[in-house]
């Protein structure tokens, strides 16, 4: 497995032992390359379970929450952990994502390291009141390292990691330096998750030995967005493309952009990209403080392309921008919404991971893009929003969840938004959009037919983050609506809508025709299939437990689940366990194919992923 491609794609549990790490390390000696850290543990949960890990305290569970997570569930336990790895494991960085959900009087979550017994270790705690704390604990007693003010919020995900080298420890939270102190309490030991008077879950958790890094060099006065953490990127595996310019954690931004002197910045890369320029970025975690402006048009000979350099894990941070989040009742300026914000034609986004944006990317009156294999996550706002005049656009295999707007209280954050505009040609094929808190995909005043296919959508319009009052809709496929209702005759086929708040497919007031072809609804709040306000045609749909029935008015269809005969239960389908839709894609990126809520006796009904 490529290390540098351990990621939520992923998902299962992978450890290597000390002999294959030290023949990597002599390798790389023998070879006259630098030895660069190893990973020696991994978990994401998604095989299930907890194995490997040792309770001491707490309600443990491996849940669903977005994907699958460790999560402990008794508020009122005073000292809940879990344990995982070696007892000799001396200098390490353990990093995990963590989601805090509530805290009790005195209550903290936090990630441990070198834990040389259930009381005794170094520990970066997340606190009420928005602060963190990197402590040590020894038999008990606490003792605060570094303290830092950071926004706190239960059901926001947190990147937490702690470096102990030698009786060095260091914390960040989401790339950022919390504080770094001295100890020589414990020299080696395992890792841990715990929370004390709280509710947490835990997810993507690794530990990677300290190897041997290239010093960085000094970085231009133009140092956004800079890493959290900052080793020396892998050997490349091949040479990028002709045109092309590199972006690396260890770069400058006075480079000229090569492999082996990268740019600092993707802002940087932009402004020197020429039509047919390849931007390639390498493994890491960047932070923006502004977003990145993307004005300039390429051409169908010659388009632009934004992507990872031989696949390795590139996230773009924007926890740092404007608006992240904008106050409740308040807006975001045209040019600041998205991490990346576009008015631009014959791009190319792929391969990248971008989180905790003002939308992850905004895109408006913009044509002939392609964005491809992008996981937007955790926005605060829609994932991914097409606006304007936009036409041909491409959105394939993206994942998109978490996204939520504090501004609105739910009101508007979808997966995906193709809205607010009309143009031709605009296709979402393979998107998976899930525990968003407004709709999955959603077509609000969007004029022109849009193509939707092979997609999935589940968990949407659940007040997942505590707001005061909450406004999410919660469907799963929002196929137009306006004020007024404009006609747009959409077409949906082969896809699935499974455990949203609200409805399974919807019209939402659209007076078009929309096509509906081969979908499944199951389990979703209300309707499956909400058709009344349109003249639309629905053909061979499945609807099962849903909780309403079907609602077509003058839509008109054929081959449905309710022409077939009137009750449909879990003992029609193949299975109801979505873990393979859910889990990891393919290798190039698909959906994984599943009997998931197929009819055992009608193989031409619904949808076939």
């Amino acid at each position: 497995m490529d290390r540098q491609n351990v990621s939520r794609s992923g998902r299962r549990r992978w450890q290597w032992v000390a002999g294959a790490v030290a023949l990597f390390s002599v390798a790389a000696m023998m070879s006259g390359q630098l030895a660069y850290a190893a990973t020696l543990f991994g978990d994401t949960f998604e095989d299930g379970n907890a194995d490997g890990w040792s309770k001491s305290g707490g309600t443990w569970a491996v849940v669903t929450d977005g994907s699958r997570a460790l999560q402990q569930s008794n508020v009122g336990s005073g000292n809940a952990r879990e344990f995982a790895g070696s007892t000799g494991w001396t200098a390490y960085t353990v990093t995990a994502r963590v989601r805090p959900t509530a805290f009790g009087p005195d209550g903290l979550v936090g990630l441990l390291a070198r834990a040389r017994s259930s009381t005794t270790f170094y520990r970066l705690a997340l606190l009420p009141g928005n602060r963190v704390q990197l402590q040590v604990v020894n038999g008990g007693s606490v003792t605060v390292l570094a303290e830092a003010a950071r926004t706190v919020s239960p059901g926001t995900w947190y990147t937490l990691s702690v470096t102990v080298s030698g009786s060095t420890v260091t914390g960040t939270v989401d790339g950022v330096v919390i504080g770094s102190g001295t100890s020589g309490v414990a020299a080696t030991g395992r890792i841990g998750l715990q929370t004390l008077y709280a509710t947490a879950s835990f997810d993507d958790v690794t530990v990677s030995d300290s190897g041997t890094t290239n010093p960085s060099p000094t970085p231009s006065a133009t140092v956004s967005p800079t890493p959290t953490r900052t080793p020396t990127p892998p050997p490349p595996t091949s040479q990028p493309p002709t045109n092309s310019l590199i972006v690396a954690p260890n770069g400058n931004d006075a480079n000229p952009g090569t492999l082996a002197a990268p740019l600092a910045t993707l802002g940087a890369a932009v402004s020197l990209a020429t039509p047919g320029s390849t931007i390639a970025l390498r493994g890491g975690t960047y932070q923006f403080s502004t977003n990145v402006q993307i004005m300039k048009d390429g051409t169908a000979a010659n388009p632009y392309t934004i992507t990872s350099h031989n696949g390795e894990k590139v996230i773009l941070d924007g926890e740092n921008l404007p608006h992240t989040p904008a106050p409740l009742g308040g807006s975001i300026p045209n040019a600041e919404r998205g991490l990346l914000h576009m008015e631009a034609d014959y791009w190319r986004i792929r391969d990248l991971e971008i989180v905790h944006g003002p939308y992850a990317i905004f895109c408006r009156d913009c044509n002939n893009n392609i964005f491809e294999r992008l996981v937007t996550r955790d926005n605060y706002e829609s994932g991914l929003q097409i606006q304007g005049a936009a036409s041909n656009n491409q959105v394939l295999n993206l994942d998109s969840y978490g996204n939520r707007d504090p501004r609105k209280n739910g009101e508007s954050a979808d997966g995906l938004a193709i809205k607010e505009g009309g143009g031709s040609g605009n296709v979402v094929r393979g998107a998976r959009l899930w525990n968003n808190v407004d709709d999955g995909f959603d077509a609000w005043l969007f004029t022109s037919p849009i193509l939707i296919e092979n997609s999935v959508a589940w968990g949407n319009g659940v007040d997942r983050w505590g707001f005061p009052d909450f406004a999410g809709d919660g469907n799963g496929f929002k196929m137009g609506g306006g004020d007024p209702d404009p006609p747009a005759n959409h077409t949906i086929r082969n896809s699935i809508a499974f455990d949203n708040a609200q409805g399974g497919f919807i019209d939402n007031g659209n007076p078009g025709s929309i096509r509906v072809e081969r979908n499944t609804a199951w389990r979703n709040g209300d309707g499956g299939f909400k058709f009344a306000n349109s003249t639309s045609v629905l053909t061979a749909n499945l609807a099962v437990a849903n909780g309403a029935g079907v609602s077509l008015g003058t839509s008109t269809g054929s081959g449905n689940s309710w022409d077939i005969k009137s009750t449909w239960s879990a003992a029609d389908l193949a299975s109801t366990d979505p873990a393979v839709i859910t889990g990891p894609r393919d290798p190039d990126g698909g959906i994984r194919g599943s009997t998931f809520l197929r009819p055992t006796a009608y193989p031409n009904l619904g949808a076939q992923l």
